[in-house]
Parts: structure tokens; C-alpha cells; sequence
């Protein structure tokens, strides 16, 4: 802090020193002052040290730089006279070195080795720096530091989210924080477009290179929007902060997917400018599932079995500028556009044997091929301007933001016999507004004040047509009853107030409350539709209204390097475009599924207890916490028997419905090691239980097994070798248990690798080497899904197989500095959707494999 202080003032001081002929007075020889600054135990030169010069008798500084790599530091444009220098660096007292003296004659002057010497209680603030570099805890947040991490690189997002405490990912790259998947996912604090479509897509678009850190926030504060009942995971881009012009180019060859990133910064001055693109693709990748779907109910009696083979291809490419300008000390604008695209293409071949009245006689066999393309493209560009005020702290923002995507999903599944043959082409587009002012001001050091306001307009729209054809794709006749237009607004309108009290004896106090008004309007249309069809929808447009109020609540005592903290949250989750569109998905007739419009929004409410110690060397969190959730949201299967276009279809439709009341109760720990010096172990464990009461319209569906108090748990474990030379050895794996719902379970997951780094040329170049799943080419999945009148179980074998080489280059020469305020705006930040469903106007588009 006393660093951050010094910088600011430095920066202040800078603009006014500088705009006299140089520093001191007099004559117009201007000289340097130069040094290098050592630890005094380790003899270690300190980079990023900060170094001030004042007047011999002045208490403010006049300029100031910051060390390099090595150590070294050197003050130019200085006037002959007598000064100080001010040396700091986080963990280590203010030192000043006085008798700093130039002449004419000798307008240079060399101080030297300068040594900082860190006290004993100061010792301690250093060992948990360091030891906490992969992994931070602070007041409000978990932080992981992805830049740090080995392995990661030459991956995406997806990968990197793998390994962040109390985060798991699923087969599908779904991602669940401590097991509840309704996480919103930001990047730089902001929403993407391009997530509203598919979460699990955009995460694996972004390459890992890209990744700085990822901070994860279990229980958000009444500043947040209300939407996640999860939590929020940030995942912050890679920029520096500093003068001059740098940049890095990054990438990866690999069996399983290739990536390539570069980055641009410029920064003179009160304007800054930076750049970034990046993007990666995969080998393709064969997948086979095999699924056994038993119906047993009043008019049907059948058995299907199929096997199926798919390829799939990617590849997605992402980039943003972001351009800053300080007016002046107390105004400031900066803007950002962040582009995205993204493409998944799914071939696939299968046989389904079908089986009715369970009896051999009957039985019958059909292939099936198909084809998906999907394809997202997207932009997020936000405006924030910045007024501070004189008292420090003291500031208001207003951030504007427009997030435009579309996303077009065509597929064709053509049938030997017995199924009707279609193909589909969907295109959405995704337009959502925002507009937001946000107040601090710090009353006194003992509290400050946030408030804010906040409205969201989104506009999706959906066009899905349908195709009936031959088994060859041809003969194309236009499906009047399955084709549809679909439109959906959401307007939300939010304030919130926040208060945090600094209390005596290392007490703080954070209490907020926030509103929220949600209108929603959906207008579902099939003009083609004819009332005499078997399939005909007889639909209205809907709408609905509610209100919501999210207290918060966190109170921390810290207890020297302890902390303890006990936390309330209360969330919503509002249904997606995906759960509330009313027409029936078809594409799979054996496995429908349809949204339900009269959905109404999950809440939750959280109570935690956490506690954070730092024991010498080692890093330990642990948590326990009780979550109940109401009206929560889940998907029911029950049996269909239809007729489409003169063939018969048995099998099961999905609809979307809030289904039970879940209470849970759960612990998670995260802990950290270094056994010997040059080893770090880290390990986080998360456990809680699923124990759902169905609402009674719900009974005649369920898995009575499924309603039994159910433990899930969440595991990983990593260790890092900093060996001489600048080599790095790292090794990981995570398990996730089954996820559990009212139908039964979804597959459980694991995964292990390894990876090694060399850095070399003063560390701004190095190469690796990264494997994941050595030993296995494929890994299995399975799923048991039931009730009294279905069973669904599938098997699916999927490549996680891979080995890859790294490098990375960095280049340019920086002069670091003052951190740039500009870095530091709120901006828009719209984390109040559920995320991991469809908002892009896919209607009915076909579940990705």
C-alpha cells in the first residue's frame, strides 16, 4: 500500500516538476542518478522496487522510476543540488538515503548497491507473497494467478478453469463453482456477447496465453448484479501497465489442439493503447456413445439402442483494443471492443436398433447420418468515463455498453427407414443494451459508501426453419409445424447501496442491499401452422414481472496472518431463452425437448463461514456453508408417442420446469505447502449434499433413488519443481463426482498432466513441453437417467489424449511506472443471466454432442 501511495504521488508530483527545465534549479546541465537495490538476506536484486527523488529538505517526491529485472534503477533530467531518495518495495519499510549530491562538473551520480532490510514482522508479510503466488485469498475473492501456471499454457480457458480452486468443469466444458452451475462468467469484469449463446463455446475459444488470473467470488456483494446463484468467476486478460511500447507472442503445436496469441501495448504519457488476438483450432476428434433407452408405459412398450460415431472440428479466434485518455487529474475515458469467433462442426454416423412390446418379432433397425455446423461471431464494446473528485477515493463512473452476437446452427439428420429425415438452419442474433452509473465515496476511514444504478435491455430473436427430406437430403419439402419464429425482450432495472465499516480491533463490516425489477415479454410464432396437424402448437405471446431485493451481508476479523469471515448472499437465476422457448425440438425424435414459458426465477440463499491462515510457509482456507435453493430449475423426461409425418415415434421429451426445494450443506479447503524450498504442494477439496424435495405435480417422475441425501464432491491436486536454470516442472489432476438430479446422474470426471518450462534470455523467451491423459486415449463416460416409466443409459468414449510443445517471446523496452487508473474503472459488468443455457434465438436448435 505504502508503495501504491508513494506511486500516485509521484505521478501527481511528476506534472508539475517537469514542466520547469528540468529537476533542481539554476543551471541548465541536467545529470542522472543510478543504483541497484539488493534484499539484504538473500542478496537478491528486487525488480519492481519503487525509487523516489525528493529535495534535500522536501516531504514530497519530484520523480521517480521503478527498478528492472536486475535490480538497477536511474533517475534522468536531474539538476545539479543536493537531494534524497525514498526506496520501497511491498513487505519492506520506507527507507531514505540521504546526502545525495550533483555538480556541474559531476552532474552523474552513482549510489550504488542500496540494501533494504525487511523487519521481522515484515518477514512474515513477504513468506506469504510468495507463497500465495499461484493462489491468493483476499476479502472478497479467491484469486488464481493462470499466468503462473505451467501446464495451462497452450490450452484455453477451459483448461485453465480445470485447475482454479472450488471450479469444476464437466466433459461437455460445462463449468460449476462448488458445484452449482449457475456461474456467470466475465471477462474483465464485463459480460461477452458471445457468452448469452454458449458458455462452454466461448471458454474454449479464449486461448490460455490470454489468462493473467481468475478470481472467483462464492458470495457476492449487493454491487453485483443479483443473476448466479453459483457465483461469479473473472477472468482477467493479460495487459501492463507501464510507458513505452512492449509486447508478446505466445503459442502452441499439440495432438489435440493448436493455438497462437499476441499482444501489443502502447503507453506514453496520459493515453494508453493495447491490443490483443488470439486463437486456436483442434485435430479433428472422434467420439462414440452408446445409449440404451428403455420406455415402459400406458401405450408404450419399447426398447432403442444405438450406437453412434461423430467427428468434431473447431476452431475459434478472439482479439480486443482497448484505448485510454486522461484529461486531466480528474477526468478520464477509456473504451474497449473485445471481437469474437467461434465454429463447432459435428459429422456423424449411427445404427438404432428398436425393439417394441419388448418381444424380438417386432424389432426393427434404421442408420442415421448427421451433420452440425454452428458457428457464433460477436462483439462487446463499452464506453466508461471517469470523475474523481478531490477527497482520494472520491469518484463517479458511467459506463454505457452494447453486445451484439449472432449465432446460426444448421444440422441434417438423414434417416435409413422409420424416422422422418430432416435438416434445420437457425439463425439468432442477440442485441443486449446497458447503461450504468456507479458512486464511492469514502465518508471517513472508517466507512465508505458505494451506490449505483444499473438497466439492461435485451432484444433476441430467433428464425428456425425446418425441412423435411428423403434419406439422401433430397426432395426438400418446408416442415409448416416444426418451423418458428421466436421474440424475447428482458428489461432489468437495479440500484444498490453498499456500506463498509472499518471497526477497531482489525473488524470490518460489509452490508448492502440492491432491487431489482425484471420485465419480460416472449411472442412465439408459426404463421405456416395448420390447427388439423398432429404436431400443431397452439401458442401465445407471454409475459412476466417480477421483483426481487438481495441483501448481503460479510463481517471479517482478522487475527494477525488469520482471517475469519461469515458471510449471507442471496442470488437469483433467471430462466434463459433456451428453458422458456415453448416449441418442441424434433430434430431427435427419440429424445425431444421443449422450454416452458411460465418458468419462474431460482433463488437461493447462502450461509458461510470461512477461515484463512498463513502458517509459516504454508497456505491454508477452509469453508463451510448452507445453501438452500428454491423453485429450482431442472429438466423432466417423460414418455412420448407421436406420429410426424405419418411414422410413428416412441420416445421421451424434456421440458424444463421448477421441480423442488434443495437444502445443502458443504465444506471446501484449499491448502498450499512447500515441504523444501524449491517444491510448492497445493490441493482444494469441495464437498456438499444433494438433497431435493419435489414439488408434488413432480412425484409421478422422479427416481425415488435420486431423492436420497446424496454427497458430490469435487477434488485437485498439483505440485510445482523450480529448479536451477530457470526450469519449472508442474504436474495436476482433479476427479469430480457424478452430479446428481431428480432423474439421476450425470457422469462423474476426471483428469491428470504434466508440464515442463525453460525460460531463458533474461526470461523473456521460453519453451515447453505439456501432456494431459499420457496414459489413456480415450476416457469413458456414463449416465443413468429414470423414472417409473423410462430408463436412459448411455456410454460415451471421448479423446483426452494429448501431448504439445509451448513458446512464448516477449519484446520492447518499458519504463514501468505508476499504475494506469484506467485499468482500475468499473465499467459495465452484467453478471445477471444464467449462463451454460442458450439466449442467442436458437429456438430449438439441436443439443451439441
Amino acid at each position: 500500500m505504502k508503495r501504491i501511495i508513494l506511486l500516485i504521488t509521484i505521478i501527481c508530483s511528476v506534472v508539475t516538476a517537469k514542466a520547469q527545465f528540468g529537476i533542481g534549479g539554476g543551471s541548465t546541465i541536467v545529470g542522472k542518478v543510478t543504483g541497484t537495490v539488493v534484499d539484504s538476506i538473500t542478496k537478491k536484486p528486487l525488480d519492481y522496487a519503487t525509487v523516489a527523488i525528493y529535495r534535500a529538505t522536501g516531504s514530497s517526491p519530484i520523480n521517480g522510476v521503478v527498478t528492472d529485472e536486475k535490480g538497477n534503477f536511474q533517475i534522468n533530467g536531474v539538476k545539479p543540488g543536493e537531494y534524497k531518495l525514498g526506496v520501497s518495495f511491498i513487505g519492506y519499510p520506507l527507507k531514505m538515503v540521504t546526502g545525495v549530491v550533483t555538480t556541474d562538473s559531476k552532474p552523474d551520480k552513482g549510489m550504488g548497491i542500496i540494501i533494504l532490510a525487511p523487519s521481522a514482522k515484515v518477514l512474515k508479510e513477504v513468506t506469504v507473497t510468495g507463497v500465495a503466488a499461484l493462489v491468493e485469498n483476499k476479502i472478497d475473492k479467491l484469486v488464481y494467478n493462470a499466468e503462473k501456471d505451467v501446464t495451462s499454457a497452450g490450452g484455453n480457458a477451459t483448461d485453465v478453469l480445470q485447475k482454479v480452486p472450488l471450479v469444476s468443469v464437466d466433459m461437455n466444458g460445462n463449468v460449476a463453482l462448488r458445484g452449482d452451475q449457475n456461474v456467470r462468467v466475465l471477462i474483465n469484469g464485463k459480460p461477452s456477447g458471445a457468452a448469452a449463446a454458449s458458455v462452454s463455446d466461448l471458454l474454449k475459444t479464449i486461448p490460455a496465453d490470454q489468462i493473467k488470473s481468475i478470481e472467483v467470488i462464492t458470495s457476492p456483494s449487493a454491487k453485483y448484479d443479483a443473476e448466479g446463484s453459483g457465483g461469479i468467476l473473472n477472468i482477467i486478460t493479460k495487459s501492463k501497465n507501464a510507458s513505452g511500447v512492449s509486447g508478446s507472442i505466445s503459442g502452441g503445436v499439440g495432438t489435440r489442439q493448436n493455438n497462437g496469441n499476441a499482444n501489443f501495448n502502447y503507453n506514453k504519457n496520459r493515453f494508453s493503447l493495447s491490443a490483443n488476438v488470439g486463437g486456436n483450432s483442434t485435430w479433428p476428434q472422434t467420439t462414440r456413445t452408446e445409449v440404451e433407452q428403455t420406455l415402459k408405459s400406458t401405450g408404450i412398450d419399447a426398447r432403442n439402442f444405438t450406437t453412434n460415431n461423430s467427428e468434431m472440428r473447431r476452431h475459434g479466434l478472439t482479439g480486443s483494443l482497448t484505448a485510454g485518455y486522461e484529461v486531466n487529474a480528474f477526468n478520464s475515458i477509456n473504451s474497449t471492443i473485445r471481437v469474437n469467433d467461434g465454429k463447432f462442426d459435428f459429422n456423424g454416423y449411427g445404427t438404432t436398433t428398436r425393439t417394441d412390446n419388448l418381444t424380438p418379432a417386432n424389432s426393427s433397425a434404421f442408420t442415421n447420418n448427421s451433420t452440425n455446423k454452428n458457428q457464433f461471431q460477436g462483439f462487446d464494446w463499452n464506453v466508461d468515463y471517469t470523475h474523481k473528485f478531490k477527497k482520494e477515493g472520491h469518484e463517479v463512473i458511467v459506463s454505457g455498453q452494447w453486445s451484439h452476437s449472432t449465432i446460426k446452427a444448421d444440422y441434417m439428420n438423414l434417416f435409413s427407414s422409420t424416422n422422418p429425415s430432416q435438416k434445420g438452419n437457425n439463425d439468432g442474433k442477440n442485441d443486449e443494451y446497458t447503461a450504468q452509473i456507479d458512486y464511492v465515496l469514502p465518508v471517513s476511514k472508517l466507512l465508505k459508501l458505494e451506490a449505483g444504478g444499473k438497466t439492461i435491455q435485451r432484444r433476441i430473436n430467433s428464425i428456425y426453419n425446418i425441412y423435411n427430406t428423403d434419406s439422401n437430403g433430397g426432395n426438400a419439402i418446408f416442415d409448416v409445424n416444426n418451423s418458428n419464429l421466436y421474440y424475447y425482450n428482458q428489461n432489468v432495472y437495479a440500484g444498490y447501496s453498499v456500506l463498509t465499516f472499518t471497526l477497531p480491533k482489525s473488524y470490518a463490516v460489509l452490508v448492502g442491499g440492491r432491487y431489482e425489477n425484471t420485465a419480460i415479454t416472449g411472442d412465439p410464432q408459426n404463421p405456416y401452422q395448420t390447427s388439423g396437424s398432429t404436431t400443431f402448437q397452439d401458442l401465445k405471446p407471454f409475459t412476466a414481472n417480477y421483483h426481487t431485493y438481495i441483501p448481503s451481508l460479510t463481517v471479517q476479523k482478522v487475527f494477525g496472518t488469520n482471517t475469519v469471515k461469515a458471510s449471507y448472499s442471496k442470488r437469483i437465476q433467471r430462466p434463459s431463452l433456451q428453458v422458456l422457448n415453448p416449441f418442441i425440438n424434433r430434430s431427435q425424435a427419440q429424445s425431444q425437448s421443449v422450454g416452458n414459458p411460465n418458468l419462474s426465477p431460482e433463488t437461493s440463499q447462502t450461509f458461510e463461514l470461512n477461515y484463512n491462515a498463513f502458517i509459516k510457509t504454508s497456505v491454508v482456507n477452509f469453508s463451510v456453508y448452507y445453501k438452500k435453493t428454491d423453485n429450482m430449475i431442472e429438466a423432466i423426461n417423460a414418455t412420448i408417442r407421436e406420429t410426424i409425418n405419418g411414422k410413428e415415434i416412441q420416445g421421451t421429451r424434456s421440458t424444463t420446469n421448477n421441480v423442488a426445494v434443495n437444502n445443502s450443506v458443504g465444506a471446501s479447503f484449499f491448502g498450499s505447502i512447500n515441504p523444501i524450498k524449491i517444491l510448492t504442494i497445493r490441493g482444494t477439496v469441495n464437498v456438499f449434499t444433494y438433497n431435493p424435495t419435489v414439488y408434488d405435480q413432480y412425484a409421478a417422475f422422479i427416481n425415488q433413488d435420486a431423492l436420497k441425501t446424496r454427497m458430490v464432491s469435487t477434488a485437485m491436486g498439483s505440485l510445482q519443481l523450480n529448479l536451477p536454470k530457470n526450469l519449472v516442472m508442474e504436474g495436476f489432476g482433479f476427479v469430480n463426482s457424478s452430479r446428481r438430479t431428480i432423474q439421476g446422474a450425470s457422469p462423474a470426471f476426471g483428469i491428470y498432466g504434466f508440464g515442463l518450462k525453460k525460460q531463458f534470455a533474461d526470461k523473456r523467451a521460453s519453451i515447453g513441453f505439456n501432456t494431459v491423459q499420457p496414459f489413456a486415449v480415450n476416457k469413458s463416460f456414463e449416465q443413468d437417467v429414470s423414472s417409473s416409466t423410462f430408463r436412459t443409459k448411455s456410454k460415451t468414449l471421448v479423446p483426452f489424449q494429448s501431448f504439445g510443445l509451448t513458446f512464448s517471446y516477449s519484446f520492447g523496452k518499458m519504463s514501468f511506472g505508476p499504475t494506469n487508473p484506467m485499468q482500475k474503472k468499473k465499467g459495465v459488468n452484467n453478471d445477471d443471466v444464467i449462463q451454460g443455457g442458450d439466449q442467442s434465438g436458437m429456438g430449438g436448435a439441436p443439443a451439441r454432442q
